[in-house]
């Protein structure tokens, strides 16, 4: 008997509302469908302060909110990050989100006397579901990809989560509703996938 697959959804766009907000949704219906244990955290909901206050140089206790964010991503095997592009990177609100979670001793942890890491969250592999106004070419050729890049190399993989596969939605402020009802249909079908995997 297959091992059973732990999903997390992340919710990073702070509206209940939103696009992302839906495609989250409907990546988390199409998963559980398909045989997965999922569970949904949608951060514009959590009670967090979003400043990590002193960096690394003082101790700023963890809000209940983050204990259960770090107790779910602790349960994952796969996280699923929704999101927009704002600015060429993530919400303010997500990367407080990080700021405040993916902490030493428990995302990573730096080794004494060495530029080398320990990467803590190693064993998991995430999926990166993000929406943009421009269009993904232009993300790519003339930004050069920013945001994708901070998440995907300076974040998650040094925590040594990997595979990270990023999916890219845009333009959205242009797109039709037919347009937007394939990208929800399209999220759905990704979880659908992910969900028939084995852990």
């Amino acid at each position: 008997m297959a091992e059973q697959h732990n999903i997390l959804v992340i919710l990073g766009h702070p509206a209940s509302d939103s696009l992302c907000a839906g495609m989250a949704r409907a990546y988390a219906e199409g998963a559980q469908n398909a045989g997965a244990q999922v569970r949904f955290l949608e951060v514009g909901q959590l009670a967090f302060d979003a400043v990590l206050r002193a960096g690394y140089r003082g101790e700023q206790s963890l809000e209940p909110d983050l204990l259960a964010a770090r107790e779910d991503i602790t349960w994952a095997h796969h996280l699923v990050w929704v999101y927009p592009i704002w600015w060429g990177a993530m919400p303010a609100l997500l990367k407080g989100f990080i700021d405040r979670v993916f902490l030493p001793g428990f995302a990573f942890r730096y080794r004494k006397g060495s530029s080398l890491w320990d990467r803590l969250l190693a064993g998991r592999s995430a999926e990166l579901l993000v929406t943009m106004d421009s269009p993904p070419w232009y993300f790519r050729w003339v930004t050069r990809m920013p945001g994708h890049h901070q998440m995907k190399k300076a974040i998650l993989e040094f925590c040594g989560i990997r595979p990270v596969r990023i999916h890219s939605f845009g333009p959205v402020r242009s797109a039709s509703a037919d347009r937007l009802a394939q990208w929800v249909d399209k999220a759905r079908q990704l979880g659908q996938r992910q969900g028939m995997r084995t852990a």
